[in-house]
């Protein structure tokens, strides 16, 4: 399984990415080995995920969303909160 996702930065800024494994790559980042990710290396949340089959898939939408402006991200969003 792959994942599109979505996480905030505690100063509030956005960054969409892709793996095969999320648990592991947001535990990775918010224990400070892994914080690539974001420029100030703070600790992020969830805020989005989308599940795919293939690699291609998640990256796609990745590509899509990360041309979203940030009203249209607020909205997925949204919309991931009220699924939970």
């Amino acid at each position: 399984m792959n994942y599109t996702y979505m996480v905030r930065c505690s100063d509030g800024t956005l960054y969409t990415g892709w793996t095969n494994d999320l648990k592991k790559r947001i535990e990775v980042h918010n224990s400070g080995n892994g914080a690539k990710y974001t420029r100030a290396r703070l600790p992020v949340e969830l805020v989005y995920y989308e599940k795919f089959q293939t690699k291609e898939e998640a990256m796609s939408r990745e590509y899509h969303i990360k041309r979203l402006s940030r009203e249209q991200k607020n909205k997925l969003i949204g919309k991931m909160k009220s699924e939970i």
